[in-house]
């Protein structure tokens, strides 16, 4: 277990691009849209939710696993009580709808943290001015059920054999953490978060 696990979500305000009549269109978006925010209560309130966070978008580890990874595996998740899954970094949101839509994404939503202030709260904000990044977010992944952390999944710190470690944070391993069990008494199934052995 890790110390975030069992605590609550932060309280933030994700900037967004918001589809709208309103908004011009321009060459950075195919739809027109105008400026809104979601909440974190709007986006983790009365549900299961997986958000997996990671470095930057367009990134190599990113684009060619992880994002494709979850996407593929969404019905499993869905399987499994999930009600949405989030792509979480600190990007802009120009930059990660862009994203979305050059991966054609139909099940996995994107957050983008612009100022890094939920990856502050979260405590995962590094330092990655070595490779031009400046500050980014740590790979990581949760379970959140109803705003609180039931499980954290963090990948290791580099190392010069291992510069982007990725394995903690695979949908596989996400998904072995999520227990579904027959309630027979009630003749339907109920969805909870689970640990998985090994991971932490």
């Amino acid at each position: 277990m890790t110390w975030l696990e069992k605590t609550v979500i932060p309280t933030v305000a994700f900037k967004v691009r918001v589809e709208s009549d309103l908004g011009q269109s321009n060459a950075c978006e195919i739809n027109p849209s105008i400026w809104g925010e979601i909440s974190t209560d709007e986006i983790f309130s009365n549900k299961k939710v997986v958000v997996f966070s990671l470095p930057g978008a367009f990134t190599p580890t990113c684009s060619t696993h992880q994002l494709p990874g979850f996407e593929e595996n969404a019905q499993k998740f869905y399987d499994k009580g999930v009600d949405d899954i989030y792509c979480c970094s600190v990007n802009d949101s120009f930059v990660m709808n862009a994203w979305r839509d050059a991966n054609n994404l139909k099940n996995v939503k994107v957050l983008p943290d612009g100022n890094g202030l939920f990856t502050t709260e979260m405590g995962m904000l590094i330092d990655m001015s070595a490779v031009g990044f400046n500050m980014r977010s740590k790979r990581y992944a949760m379970i959140v059920d109803d705003g609180l952390i039931t499980k954290m999944f963090i990948e290791p710190d580099s190392t010069p054999e291992d510069l982007d470690p990725y394995g903690e944070t695979t949908p596989e391993n996400v998904l072995n953490a999520i227990n579904v069990k027959e309630d027979t008494s009630e003749g339907h199934w109920t969805k909870t978060g689970g640990m998985s052995s090994g991971l932490q």
